[in-house]
C-alpha cells in the first residue's frame, strides 16, 4: 500500500510562479477522473445489487465519492492555500462518513449473509481497475503538492486498492463458496476509507495552520 508521506507545501509564498495546481494538464487529469468515476461508479453500484456483493457496492460508492470530491478539487483550483485546505478537509470528513456508512452496512451484512455471485464480482473488478488505471495515470505527476491536491490523489490510490481487492475476493467466494471474502473486503475497503480520511484532515489543518 503507498504510504501518504508527500512533500509538503507550506505556503503560498513557496508556491513557484506556475504552481501544478494551476497546471492545464492538471485540469484535464480531473476531468478525466470525474467522468470516469461517477459514470463506472453508477454502473458498478447497479452490478452490485445484482451480484449481491457488499464489496462491489463500497468499491462503487468509492468511485461515487471519488468522482464527487474530485470535482470539488477541480473548483478549488486557483483558491489560496487557505481555501485549498479546506476545501481538502471536506474531502476527508466525506471520506471518513462513507468509510462509517461502509463499515455499518457490511456489519449488518454478516448477520444476512447471502453468497454473492463470484462471477459477475470478478468481472466488475475486472472492469474498474482497469477504468481506474485510465484515470490514475494522468494523476502521477500531480500525486505531490497542497492537501487539496494530495487528497485527490489518495481517493483514486483507493480506488486502485479497492479493484484488486474485489477481483482477489471474487476468486476466493467461487473457490471458498462463502461470503466472506465478499466481506472481508468491504471491512478492509471502509478502514482505508477511515485512515485515508484522517490522513487528509491531519495534512488539511497543517495548510491550514501555515497559511495562517
Amino acid at each position: 500500500m503507498t504510504g501518504y508521506g508527500f512533500d509538503r507545501i507550506e505556503g503560498d509564498e513557496d508556491i513557484p510562479p506556475n504552481p501544478a495546481h494551476q497546471d492545464p494538464a492538471y485540469r484535464r487529469a480531473l476531468w478525466i477522473v470525474v467522468i470516469l468515476n461517477v459514470g463506472y461508479g453508477v454502473l458498478e453500484m447497479i452490478g452490485g445489487f445484482i451480484s449481491g456483493s457488499q464489496a462491489v457496492k463500497a468499491d462503487a460508492l468509492d468511485f461515487i465519492g471519488d468522482g464527487a470530491i474530485t470535482f470539488l478539487g477541480l473548483l478549488a483550483i486557483g483558491w489560496s492555500l487557505a481555501w485549498r485546505a479546506r476545501s481538502a478537509l471536506i474531502q476527508g470528513i466525506f471520506l471518513g462518513l462513507l468509510g462509517l456508512g461502509v463499515l455499518g452496512t457490511t456489519i449488518v451484512r454478516v448477520f444476512e449473509q447471502t453468497t454473492p455471485d463470484a462471477g459477475l464480482m470478478g468481472l466488475l473488478g475486472m472492469i474498474a481497475l482497469v477504468v481506474n488505471v485510465v484515470s490514475v495515470l494522468p494523476l502521477l505527476p500531480f500525486r505531490k503538492g497542497d492537501a487539496n491536491m494530495r487528497a485527490v490523489w489518495l481517493f483514486s490510490r483507493n480506488d486502485a486498492i479497492g479493484n484488486a481487492a474485489v477481483v482477489i475476493a471474487a476468486g476466493l467466494v467461487a473457490w471458498l463458496g462463502s461470503a466472506w471474502p465478499d466481506l472481508i473486503v468491504a471491512f478492509g475497503i471502509a478502514g482505508l476509507f477511515l485512515h485515508s480520511s484522517w490522513a487528509i484532515i491531519r495534512d488539511a489543518r497543517a495548510d491550514l495552520k501555515a497559511a495562517a
